[in-house]
């Protein structure tokens, strides 16, 4: 069963949300963007969360106005940061609220993965492909929000998010329950050999086996052109476990982004000239 269920908000934004996770605790929030439900045109239509992709910089404070209305939150409490495709992962704190919310200066930099256990912080982080990896301790409640594009799936993000989960508040892997979202899947994801090397060095590394995969879907496939379909997905889950995640605890989209260029923006499907999703995460207080 799809995890990402959609509901349309008050406001006409067009929203995933982690329903299941939200149905076990009701002060969490967890979710996705779609494209729909926003004031952003043309290419960027409509609800465009990225400021630095050459949108109009109104219409995408305004997007990001609608979405934190949209989840009945004080735009003020969240906080957006500057990706650089890394491993570093943040500690979010009272006095990071409101970070990079109308500022692409005044956003966390060079960071892609936070966490926090304060309520009424309210993480995002963009995307039009890549993996959003979520983390919540139901024990502890502590949340966690993680960009994995392919090098920072090869850095493993997922790992050193659930290790700073470990050693600023005390939570067990075992607890953790982690959610994979809608990003581009094997299917659509052709990569050469230089990337799947690093892939194939990290398996080995990590004694995964291509075929260990969930369903036995393979990591990465050879294509008949020498290049190669790989499936970020999947190997962000098997990471997760080697991390110390309970199989049972991931949940997992079947959501493809390229495949889907209705429902979200593609940087691959568009040729880089799209908008940007938001996933978030947030504990209300």
């Amino acid at each position: 069963m799809e995890p990402f269920v959609p509901e349309q908000a008050d406001n006409g934004c067009e929203l995933l949300f982690i329903r299941s996770w939200m149905e076990r605790d009701s002060g969490l929030t967890a979710g996705f963007t779609s494209r729909h439900g926003g004031v952003s045109s043309g290419e960027f239509g409509s609800l465009n969360c990225g400021l630095h992709v050459e949108d109009i910089h109104e219409d995408v404070v305004t997007n990001r106005h609608k979405l934190a209305e949209a989840l009945h939150v004080d735009l003020q409490q969240c906080t957006y940061a500057e990706q650089v495709h890394g491993n570093k992962v943040l500690k979010v704190t009272r006095s990071h609220a409101g970070a990079g919310i109308d500022s692409r200066e005044r956003a966390i930099q060079a960071t892609d993965a936070f966490i926090t256990n304060e309520s009424g912080l309210f993480l995002h982080v963009m995307f039009a492909d890549c993996v959003p990896l979520y983390f919540y301790d139901p024990v502890g409640r502590v949340i966690g929000l993680a960009h994995a594009g392919w090098k920072g799936t090869v850095l493993q993000i997922a790992t050193h998010t659930l290790n700073l989960m470990h050693q600023e508040y005390g939570t067990k892997a075992e607890h953790v329950m982690a959610a994979i979202g809608p990003s581009i899947q094997g299917c659509c994801y052709e990569v050469n050999d230089t990337v799947v090397s690093q892939f194939s060095s990290l398996m080995q590394k990590l004694d995964i086996s291509n075929t260990e995969a969930n369903g036995n879907i393979p990591i990465y496939e050879s294509k008949q052109n020498g290049k190669y379909n790989l499936n970020l997905q999947q190997m962000n889950r098997q990471i997760m476990i080697k991390a110390g995640i309970m199989p049972s605890h991931i949940e997992m989209s079947s959501l493809c982004t390229s495949c889907r260029s209705d429902i979200f923006f593609s940087h691959r499907k568009e040729a880089g000239k799209t908008g940007r999703m938001a996933a978030w995460i947030g504990l209300y207080e």
